[in-house]
């Protein structure tokens, strides 16, 4: 069996080792320093100026649409774009924050939302945010979507969690909007086992993560801004200050365990991406040389980060021959991430309107991926190669 993942940790055994030593001598495990230094560590290795460490991806896409609902750039009933394959936990905040959610199709050739894509959309309907998701370590053209939105006062954010170490043109993806969600979920490029990351350049927003991420209080900003607070609400007394409840707000921090995994895991990051990078560029030779199969159209990304090996089979037909031959040589595969969204249980009961995805419904009945992570053997790899085998 070759499973969409091995191991929690990249070098688990001495990661498992450090892990344990940490706990048994550390003096407190809710967050606290570790948390602090790695949301330095990151935000300066992704090139931002604020990293706020949550307790999942999927926090950090609530609290990241909270936070801007709440410093009143967002309000209820705004229209929110969303890239139509994607993950749940991108397109549920969306709706349980009161806004309206309004998928955008991708490119199959790409599997990512375009600024074409956007454009279309956008001779209908008008948003006020666009919510990217940067598609299995690939992106669309960023650069133009960014122009776009700015042209249109659309606000951009990135779901990030599946690209990180993405690099386009002059940055890396998770860096062309006003902020961006991170995952370290086990299988994601860098696992704390579960944890998130919301980064961007606005100090406004960051308070804001940092307040709404713990209860809505201001105990863990500076000092500065507790005080600019405290003082524009009138608050006098010390002993109630800690307990002054801002705007709305989650328990969504992590621990010091995320904080520590994290630093353990950040400086092996290039060469995690490295090895991932390898293993997909090998495979994606064969599947060019494939006729059965569209490859994934990267060469408007600088450096790509690939977070799994997608596969999109030309028919219907095709897709079933190939995720038998998958199947019955022990390869774990799964859907294109979770397909069309608009399928999806839940967004038919809450969502008001369907829109026609003709690309997304493709991707959805053609597609299919298997797992990509440092573990691969030369073994697996031929095996990949062998189940391509016309």
């Amino acid at each position: 069996m070759i499973p969409l993942m091995k191991n929690t940790f990249f070098r688990e055994d001495e990661t498992k080792a450090a892990l344990a030593e940490f706990i048994r001598s550390a003096d407190k495990l809710s967050m606290g320093e570790q948390c602090r230094r790695f949301e330095e560590a990151f935000a300066a290795w992704q090139g931002c100026k604020h990293a706020v460490l949550v307790n999942s991806g999927g926090s950090a896409n609530l609290l990241l649409l909270q936070a801007l609902k709440n410093i009143g750039h967002l309000k209820t009933g705004d229209k929110i774009g969303f890239t139509a394959l994607t993950w749940s936990t991108n397109v549920m905040p969306i709706i349980q924050l009161g806004f309206e959610p309004v998928p955008i199709d991708c490119e199959i050739n790409t599997l990512n939302s375009s600024s074409s894509n956007l454009a279309k959309r956008l001779n209908d309907i008008e948003l006020d945010a666009f919510f990217i998701t940067n598609v299995l370590g690939f992106c669309g053209d960023l650069d133009k979507i960014h122009d776009l939105c700015a042209r249109r006062d659309i606000i951009l954010i990135e779901d990030n969690c599946e690209s990180l170490g993405t690099e386009m043109s002059d940055r890396k993806t998770g860096a062309f909007g006003l902020a961006a969600s991170f995952s370290f979920y086990v299988a994601h490029h860098l696992s704390t086992i579960e944890g998130g990351m919301l980064v961007t350049n606005d100090i406004e927003l960051a308070n804001m993560f940092v307040m709404a991420r713990a209860n809505g209080w201001d105990r863990n900003l500076p000092a500065a801004e507790q005080a600019r607070l405290r003082q524009g609400h009138a608050i006098q007394s010390e002993l109630y200050a800690k307990y002054v409840f801002y705007d709305l707000a989650f328990n969504v921090r992590p621990t010091e365990i995320t904080g520590f995994l994290g630093l353990q895991q950040l400086p092996l990051i290039d060469e995690i991406i490295a090895v991932r990078r390898r293993n997909y560029l090998e495979i994606d030779e064969v599947i060019k040389n494939n006729g059965d199969f569209i490859a994934v159209d990267h060469r408007h990304i600088k450096s790509i980060s690939p977070f799994a090996i997608p596969f999109i089979c030309k028919s219907k037909e095709l897709f079933k021959k190939y995720t038998v031959a998958f199947s019955d040589a022990g390869v774990e595969i799964r859907p294109m991430i979770a397909g069309n969204m608009q399928r999806q249980p839940f967004y038919k009961k809450y969502a008001t309107a369907m829109v026609d995805l003709a690309n997304t419904d493709f991707i959805h009945e053609h597609s299919f991926y298997a797992g990509n992570y440092p573990e691969l053997s030369r073994s697996d790899i031929e095996t990949f190669k062998r189940c391509l085998r016309r």
